[in-house]
């Protein structure tokens, strides 16, 4: 496994990107849960099984660099350094929310660390993001943004009309692939008849880029070039994570179109895993080290679960607040 690590990536920064990777699927997990107790109402996205992604593309980001996500964005908040706390009670609906508790899943956003939020429309991101980094290069504020989005918001008139633009302007943004292999119930092998996402690039004159998105080193390695590539005024590409999510496309989703033999080789690549043993082996944790951060990880959202019911749900006098901006 490639343990290529990027220059400003610290041992103590991989030390934090393992507990991140850990909070991203222990939160998943227990949104899960209390989905299927009828605790947390509407529909979620879970990411499972992607939390590479998320973690090392961010972990390349600077404080004032932009995100925009997905519906399928928990992760990304979480590795853009949003508070668990605030995310879980933004599910449950509390005032305590990124939202106050009216935006839910899909529609969280951190302003106060990029994150543009997420979007429950798909490739509904690809025009904030250029957006943002035509706002970026127009004031010359230096920052890069990145625009999170799935294979199958590729094929969307929307991917291709920013990007475009983006190329045209030379734009400082990074369109981030996560090609989990499925948009819904459909394989991205019946649904475009390209080998990469990333081959697209070519079509605009940027550069594209494939890595292996269960392997945050890899990623991570990726980003760097990508997010240079646009500090430097060359202009946007597209980073092609391959990954696999382990749950189903929502909470209502069977997953009977792809085998459980499929399912078990992906499993097998697991990125907390995979980064746990490189880390063990080049002696920068031991055993005692990665379980220790994983229990602080498991009492974080167990936390994080406690504040959101302990705090107040909105007040109905409250419902069209926030509705227009002032």
């Amino acid at each position: 496994m490639n343990f290529q690590v990027p220059e400003k990536v610290t041992n103590e920064k991989l030390l934090e990107l393992y507990e991140q990777m850990w909070l991203i699927r222990l939160f998943d997990e227990k949104v899960d849960e209390f989905f299927a107790k009828g605790k947390i109402h509407g529909t979620t996205h879970l990411a499972v099984g992607q939390e590479a992604s998320a973690a090392g593309v961010c972990a390349l980001l600077d404080d004032t660099d932009k995100i925009t996500s997905t519906h399928r964005g928990h992760g990304h908040c979480i590795a853009k350094g949003a508070d668990v706390k605030n995310m879980m009670a933004e599910l449950f609906g509390r005032t305590t929310g990124y939202c106050k508790g009216k935006g839910g899943s899909m529609h969280i956003a951190d302003l106060e660390k990029g994150n543009l939020g997420a979007n429950g429309i798909v490739g509904g991101g690809f025009a904030i993001a250029t957006g943002a980094a035509l706002t970026s290069k127009m004031r010359n504020e230096g920052y890069v943004v990145t625009c999170f989005f799935g294979d199958g918001a590729s094929n969307e008139g929307s991917f291709h009309e920013a990007i475009n633009l983006a190329s045209v302007w030379k734009l400082p943004v990074v369109f981030v692939c996560e090609n989990n292999q499925y948009g819904m119930s459909g394989s991205v092998n019946d649904m475009t008849n390209i080998e990469n996402i990333a081959d697209r690039a070519a079509s605009y004159g940027i550069p594209g880029k494939v890595v292996d998105g269960n392997n945050i080193f890899d990623v991570m390695n990726g980003m760097e070039e990508a997010a240079d590539y646009a500090r430097e005024g060359n202009g946007p590409s597209i980073l092609e994570c391959k990954t696999y999510r382990w749950k189903g496309h929502s909470k209502s989703d069977a997953k009977k179109y792809r085998t459980r033999d499929e399912e078990q080789e992906w499993r097998a690549k697991d990125p907390i895993k995979r980064m746990r043993d490189n880390l063990i082996e080049q002696g920068i944790f031991t055993e005692e080290d990665a379980e220790k951060i994983k229990q602080e990880a498991i009492q974080k959202i167990e936390d994080s679960v406690e504040f959101a019911l302990n705090s107040p749900e909105p007040d109905v006098s409250t419902l069209l607040e926030d509705v227009y901006a002032e």
